[in-house]
């Protein structure tokens, strides 16, 4: 009856169906085609949302698209700039730290990548920066959105994997700094072949403006992370605070917020958390119906059949969380994906921690790998250029988030 399942899946796939409507309808058929009463669908559908921790998702979604709004944004741009922008190609660092800076408050790829591209985009394209490789940068940065410290997609993988979700936050840090060191490394390279400008002079009274400036962004993520890891409040509770905090900042503190722009923000929000949490509802009872089916037991078998040397099944499991990542949407990956290879990790010794930092990176990657790619779209409407010419140009800025996923796999350090 699996096999049924992925035909079906592919089917509807193909037929151009939106993918939470294919996982749902192709799991539902099958489930009906091998007997199961179909009231299985629903209670398996609110079993999958009716978790605690998920009430963080729609808050950092919120609080990350508040930020990504205003000043907030924008002066964490400046700051980075007036630090780095002195180095030949410096806006390219900008734009890899601005990255990692809205990281830390996002939660989301995509939110990071629009954040930052507002932002810089005009910027880069104003000092002459070739604008499909600034683009392309810009998107690949986003992927550490969901990388660094608070994370959506790791929440979600918490529930599935019943781990601690402060304990996936606290590992998320080096692999999303190895990231960052990764994409300036190329940018460095390319902006010295290029002859690329040098950007804001570097003065001491600039940074310590630009910082006093952007000190109530910088200190979003202290007081989010800062919480959950001193135990003052849970993740779920910290989201809360994001908001909060966000709606402060922006309309009392930098003004750059109206009540009505607020209200647009929040109904903005409450879309992308509805479709999240439909894909992973849906996504649910397709996991149930695997597990049903013994489907993750046969994978890790069928594993260890082929291979006995742990380093060859790793890469397999790396190999297909990144074709994953190509063309499923990362919440519904997440939730197709953790129970199927969880069992095999673990028999392979791969910590449950490390195995979700290393699941969430490698669909992190599939943002920015075409055809579904959606930071690249973000950007391609940020910079206003056709999505064929970005695609190109983030090549290699793939290759290096590949380089470091192969780093973080095989080289574990689990906090």
């Amino acid at each position: 009856m699996s096999l049924v399942l992925a035909g079906l899946f592919v089917v509807f796939l193909v037929m151009g169906i939106p993918v939470a409507i294919v996982i749902g309808a192709a799991s539902m058929t099958a489930l009906n085609l091998s007997g199961v009463p179909l009231m299985v669908v629903p209670q398996q559908m609110f079993s999958g949302i009716n978790s605690f921790a998920f009430v963080a998702v729609p808050m950092f979604i919120l609080a990350g698209d508040i930020m990504a709004q205003g000043e907030i944004s924008k002066r964490l741009v400046a700051f980075a700039d007036s630090m780095f922008g002195f180095i030949k190609g410096g806006l390219s660092i900008v734009s890899v730290l601005a990255g990692m800076f809205f990281a830390a408050i996002s939660g989301s790829g995509a939110a990071t990548t629009a954040a930052v591209g507002a932002s810089l985009v005009p910027e880069l394209k104003r000092k002459g920066y070739d604008p499909a490789a600034a683009a392309s940068l810009i998107a690949a940065s986003g992927t550490i959105g969901v990388v660094i410290p608070p994370s959506v997609p790791m929440i979600i993988y918490a529930v599935i994997a019943q781990e601690s979700v402060a304990k996936l936050f606290l590992n998320g840090f080096i692999p999303g700094v190895a990231m960052g060191i990764g994409l300036i490394a190329i940018a460095l390279v390319q902006g010295h072949r290029r002859a690329y400008p040098r950007g804001t002079p570097f003065n001491l009274s600039t940074i310590w403006r630009t910082l006093l400036s952007a000190s109530w962004g910088l200190m979003a993520p202290l007081l989010i992370l800062g919480g959950i890891f001193s135990g003052v409040f849970t993740p779920s509770e910290a989201a809360v605070v994001a908001v909060n905090y966000a709606i402060i900042v922006s309309l009392f503190i930098y003004r750059d917020l109206t009540l009505k722009g607020l209200y647009q923000i929040m109904m903005r929000a409450g879309v992308t958390t509805a479709v999240i949490m439909f894909v992973i509802a849906a996504s649910s009872v397709l996991s149930w119906a695997l597990s049903s089916w013994q489907v993750p037991s046969a994978i890790a078998e069928y594993a260890l059949s082929l291979s006995s040397n742990p380093y060859v099944l790793l890469l397999l499991i790396m190999a297909l969380i990144l074709v994953t990542g190509v063309f499923l949407e990362t919440a519904s990956a997440l939730i197709i994906l953790t129970p199927m290879l969880l069992p095999l990790a673990m028999q392979l010794g791969i910590d449950t921690v490390h195995f979700g930092i290393i699941i969430v990176v490698g669909l992190a990657i599939g943002m920015v790998t075409p055809p579904v790619a959606i930071n690249l779209f973000v950007a391609s409407t940020t910079a206003n250029l056709p999505i064929e010419r970005i695609t190109k140009a983030v090549f290699p800025y793939l290759m290096a988030l590949i380089f470091v996923y192969l780093m973080i796999a095989f080289v574990p350090l689990v906090l």
